[in-house]
Order: C-alpha cells, then sequence, then structure tokens
C-alpha cells in the first residue's frame, strides 16, 4: 500500500530564538499549556523509547503524570520490559506530538527511579479501580486470555473490599533528567523551525536553530 500521497503542508506559528524561554522546562510548560487546549485528547501522551541488552529498540506510548525542573515523571510496572531496559540502561528518548498544534517536543536524557514516597504520594490520588489495575498486571508477561486479568481483578478487588488499596513493591515512577530538547514548529513546505537545548557543564542550557 503507497500512502506517499498522504500529506498536508503544516501551518504553525513562527518559532523564533527571541520566543524561546532560557530554560527548556519553562518553554515546555507554555507549550504543554496550549496543547491542553488544542490537543482533544490526551496531551499528555508521550512516547517513550529505550534498548534492551542487544541494543534493540523498543517505544511505547505513556502518559507524563508531571513534570518540573528535575524532569518529567511516568508511572509503570518495575518488572516490564521497559523498566528492565532503563535499569540496565537508563538512556531512554520521549517524544510528544501535538499534531493539531504542528509541534514535537523531544527528549533525551536519563532516567532514574522516584522515591517510594513521591510514588505513594501519586497512587494514593489515582481512581480505586487504576488502583487494583496495578496489582493485577504482570505487565509485559504472556498471557493465555483476559479472563484470567478479570477474574484477578475481582479477587483483588474482594481483598482489599472497605481497605485502602496498598502501594504494589513492583510498582512505581521514573523521573527522566532531560540532556538535550527540541522544539519543532511546524511550517509550510517543510521548512520547519526547530531548536534544540543542550544542557552544558555549567547547568546552563546552550540553545541552537536546527535545519529542518
Amino acid at each position: 500500500m503507497n500512502v506517499s500521497g498522504l500529506r498536508r503542508s503544516a501551518t504553525g506559528f513562527v518559532l523564533d530564538r527571541e520566543d524561546l524561554a532560557d530554560n527548556p522546562t519553562l518553554q515546555f510548560e507554555d507549550w504543554f499549556r496550549y496543547a491542553c487546549e488544542t490537543v482533544p485528547m490526551d496531551p499528555n501522551a508521550v512516547s517513550v523509547s529505550t534498548v534492551d541488552s542487544d541494543n534493540r529498540p523498543s517505544s511505547r506510548t505513556v502518559l507524563l503524570k508531571y513534570f518540573d525542573e528535575d524532569g518529567f515523571v511516568f508511572f509503570t510496572n518495575y518488572e516490564s520490559n521497559k523498566a528492565a531496559h532503563i535499569d540496565a540502561n537508563p538512556n531512554v528518548a520521549m517524544l510528544f506530538f501535538w499534531s493539531d498544534a504542528a509541534r514535537q517536543v523531544k527528549i533525551r536524557g536519563k532516567a532514574q527511579r522516584i522515591p517510594t514516597t513521591e510514588t505513594l504520594k501519586y497512587f494514593i490520588s489515582r481512581p480505586r479501580g487504576s488502583q487494583i489495575g496495578a496489582w493485577v498486571s504482570a505487565q509485559s508477561s504472556v498471557i493465555t486470555s483476559r479472563s484470567l486479568l478479570e477474574n484477578k481483578f475481582q479477587e483483588v478487588k474482594q481483598k482489599f473490599s472497605n481497605k485502602e488499596i496498598p502501594l504494589p513493591s513492583f510498582w512505581g515512577g521514573y523521573r527522566v533528567v532531560p540532556e538535550q530538547v527540541e522544539f519543532w514548529q511546524g511550517r509550510r513546505n517543510r521548512l520547519h523551525d526547530r531548536f534544540q537545548y543542550s544542557k552544558q557543564d555549567d547547568g546552563s542550557w546552550l540553545i541552537e536553530r536546527l535545519a529542518p
């Protein structure tokens, strides 16, 4: 199937150096607020890419839960494939793509587990069904049927009936500490605006325009 004819000319905003914050976190916050206003579903959806022990890449979409000057945080099962990859090789890439805004943000950095206290604070804010779901799924493992999940869900639901659901020891968060952040603004004729922030040894950020 030839899909080469599927194209559209991006008509995004002009992005110049003087438009950018000196810190990529502040710049991301500005773009993320705009995405929340313009993207119809899941503006916090982000692709996370890792590599396994044979250097084979793997990508999946997770939901960003919060970010600050220290990095970008998502949660997962610590026994999943992605967690095994990160624990062996903390270098990861993240990609936000907001089609309606003709914008992308690319992040490269190192992922590290967040403290249990920080994970617990988020876990207790989750809906009860999501808390149970964290206990149910041995993420990335092979299962024979969906009914196994549904039966397990009912078992866990009954076990913790009328009780607070505890934090599973195998579930928690990762913070991706950025080393490079790129902001991509789609423009007409594929002449996109791209600016890359690179962390310097003194903690400052070098900002450079990239060719599209």
